[in-house]
């Protein structure tokens, strides 16, 4: 991990596209500010890994639809 000190008003360069400024800071809160292209996802740590734990149970099929898809498949288990 790389730690660096900074003061209001200063930045971090992550690459060449992304910026990374200190707006402000209130006693053990730090509020940042962040330029990147719409390309590059940026959220806050919690959010990153709430929207990872939705997208895999939905990429995770139930039982209930593993069933259904298999009766479906099966000669003569569709709609007519």
């Amino acid at each position: 991990m790389l730690v660096l000190t900074r003061r209001s008003g200063e930045s971090i360069m992550v690459g060449d596209e992304v910026v990374i400024t200190v707006l402000e800071t209130r006693g053990d809160v730090v509020r940042l500010g962040i330029v990147a292209p719409r390309s590059i996802q940026v959220h806050r740590e919690e959010v990153y890994r709430e929207l990872q734990r939705v997208n895999r149970e939905a990429a995770s099929p139930s039982d209930v639809a593993v069933e259904a898809l298999s009766r479906y498949l099966r000669p003569g288990g569709r709609p007519q």
